[in-house]
């Protein structure tokens, strides 16, 4: 699959918690946890469990930055 979105991420799914219409989906990313909320209907037709190797990719206008200071 060819996409135009340049950040993606290999990770493996760690856990998937369903909603009543939302599943954040726990993925590891080297290390690194990464939750994505995707709807429930996604997350059965993709059929994502613990172990499911994902591709996490990311499409935003913004991405915001903090510090302690």
């Amino acid at each position: 699959m060819k996409l135009s979105a340049r950040n993606q991420l290999a990770g493996t799914v760690k856990r998937v918690t369903e909603g009543a219409a939302i599943a954040n989906v726990e993925i590891d990313v080297n290390g690194q946890r990464l939750v994505a909320s995707i709807t429930v209907e996604a997350a059965r037709e993709l059929r994502l469990q613990e172990g499911t190797d994902v591709t996490a990719v990311i499409k935003a206008s913004d991405v915001i930055l903090a510090t302690a200071d």
